[in-house]
């Protein structure tokens, strides 16, 4: 192997002594990421199980979580030769994966690796007929599940006086998809209950078509 390769392989844990010093910024090495989802491996081979990293760097943990979930949709898809079956899976998968984090560039390359993988597989699979929509929804859902913020303070970064808000997707059968925002101080708060969306929602939406999930949409813009 070259040292190319080597590089390549095994992904520096620490950017710089000063990040570290300044936010004890140091990743996780692959070989343990993997161990550690082992010991949850039937939740990450689930496609609708959430998974909710608050210090997630550019995404080590969220990148091989994704790598998982779309291995199933892959198989699936090799079970029932349906491209739109595959298309619902993709993109239940990245919808159940959150990721809060305190450095913007640290976000910023988060979102692109995980819609990165996402389009290779996608892509890959379907050349020829993929369509565009898909990975516009796929990128719009990044956006709102990969947060720039601070998982200590409930606040977001780029306006401190804003509380760090989660949307929650729901896959219905006929393909649309529910979304409910929640502030995260409430779903971290004290409760009994399993499930990481139990609080009642701040904002509901109508549901809409998973492949026109966007700004537009949701009245965003």
């Amino acid at each position: 192997m070259s040292e190319c390769d080597k590089t390549k392989a095994t992904p520096p844990q620490v950017k710089s002594r000063e990040r570290v010093q300044k936010h004890g910024e140091v990743f996780t090495a692959p070989r343990e990421v993997n161990a550690m989802l082992d010991l949850v491996k039937n939740e990450t081979e689930r496609l609708d199980s959430r998974f909710l990293e608050p210090a997630c760097g550019d995404g080590n943990f969220l990148v091989e979580i994704l790598r998982r979930k779309l291995a199933v949709a892959h198989n699936n898809y090799q079970k029932h030769h349906s491209q739109l079956q595959y298309e619902k899976d993709a993109i239940l998968a990245i919808s159940s994966i959150y990721g809060i984090e305190i450095l913007p560039d640290n976000a910023s390359e988060c979102r692109k690796r995980l819609l990165g993988i996402f389009t290779e597989q996608y892509t890959m699979l379907f050349p020829k007929s993929y369509q565009q929509s898909c990975l516009d929804s796929a990128e719009y859902i990044l956006l709102k599940n990969i947060i720039l913020g601070d998982a200590l303070t409930y606040r977001c970064i780029d306006k401190p006086e804003d509380w760090i808000i989660v949307s929650e997707w729901s896959m219905l059968p006929s393909g649309m998809m529910n979304r409910r925002d929640y502030e995260f101080s409430y779903l971290v708060g004290d409760s009994s209950a399993n499930d990481l969306f139990s609080d009642l929602p701040c904002q509901t939406f109508a549901p809409q078509q998973f492949l026109n999930l966007n700004a537009k949409a949701y009245g965003e813009e």
